[in-house]
């Protein structure tokens, strides 16, 4: 009792108030977040896509518990951040993936991309989305053989995205009935960006819980919605926001910690440039479809740019004399 008194008066460097959720608490919500897309992604794809989100969990955990020990670190990493990294690499396989894919990817996005660059919140690029981009690279084909089980069907077909059928017929009509099987995820592409309700649900979740903020979603779905409109691309805007990784990349990946700015208008900026990049690389790119993963990545590049312009001046001071 007197060593819990005693620590009210212990005095330490600034920031003075702290929030109370630890790291750990956070990669939780972030988890509890993806259940609802990674359940649906189980539900339309089967076994093998539920094996494939828990390979890529684990392994990425294990890579960093034997770099941990390799370093004489602590060796069990109890923040869940790898977890985490794991789960969004392997929501960004095809669900007919082999089992070693994100084996290989997690090896990636936890090694090089974020421990050999100092470890968690020093990374400069998003773990996951490197990891993927390494992939694509890699093993094109692989990566672009996406399966999908359409409605009151058993088995799997193989067949291109709604984004790459868009960019193959760019004059083509997109029914309401599109727009519908978009939204509950009865579609082809990666695991984690079928189901546009399920990822919706998650990410209104973290902003309620004030694990991100709501202005880098926002301004990332509102500037893609109204490019596509400008362009004139296939559909509505919102067949564009349903469709591919948006909704993924919004909430999930374009909202980390350590890749994204910290001040209120920087993320509005962050926001904006993921989203106009994202059309822009969707609309104008030669055969590829998408643009979600690069886009983010290029401004993973920019925020410590951002961060420096929007920084807020310090109180009381004026120009120099």
């Amino acid at each position: 009792m007197e060593t819990a008194a005693k620590s009210r008066f212990v005095v330490s460097g600034a920031p003075h108030a702290r929030g109370g959720d630890s790291t750990r608490e956070i990669m939780l919500d972030v988890i509890i977040a993806l259940l609802p897309a990674a359940v649906m992604a189980a539900f339309y794809f089967g076994f093998d896509a539920a094996l494939l989100m828990v390979i890529g969990g684990a392994s990425a955990l294990l890579f960093e518990i034997l770099w941990n020990l390799a370093v004489k670190k602590p060796a069990v990493p109890g923040d869940l951040s790898a977890v985490v990294t794991g789960l969004l690499l392997a929501f960004n396989l095809p669900p007919n993936a082999p089992f070693w894919l994100p084996i290989v990817g997690s090896l990636f996005a936890i090694v090089v991309v974020k421990q050999l660059f100092g470890g968690l919140g020093q990374n400069f690029l998003n773990p996951a989305l490197a990891g993927r981009a390494f992939l694509m690279a890699s093993y094109p084909a692989i990566m672009t053989d996406y399966l999908a089980v359409m409605p009151n069907q058993f088995e799997g077909i193989t067949s291109a995205t709604p984004l790459q059928y868009i960019k193959a017929n760019p004059d083509a009509q997109i029914l309401s009935s599109d727009l519908l099987t978009a939204f509950i995820g009865q579609k082809y592409g990666v695991l984690g960006e079928t189901c546009a309700v399920a990822l919706l649900l998650g990410g209104l979740y973290l902003i309620l819980r004030r694990v991100v903020n709501w202005r880098v979603p926002f301004f990332y779905l509102a500037t893609v919605a109204a490019l596509s409109y400008a362009l004139g691309r296939a559909g509505s805007p919102v067949y564009d926001l349903l469709t591919g990784g948006v909704m993924l990349g919004a909430f999930f990946m374009a909202t980390d910690f350590a890749t994204s700015p910290v001040t209120p208008a920087g993320k509005v900026i962050f926001g904006v440039g993921c989203g106009a990049l994202t059309m822009i690389i969707r609309t104008f790119s030669g055969a590829y479809p998408e643009g979600v993963s690069y886009s983010i990545l290029l401004m993973n590049l920019t925020v410590p740019l951002i961060d420096r312009w929007t920084r807020p001046k310090t109180f009381g001071k004026g120009k120099a004399a």
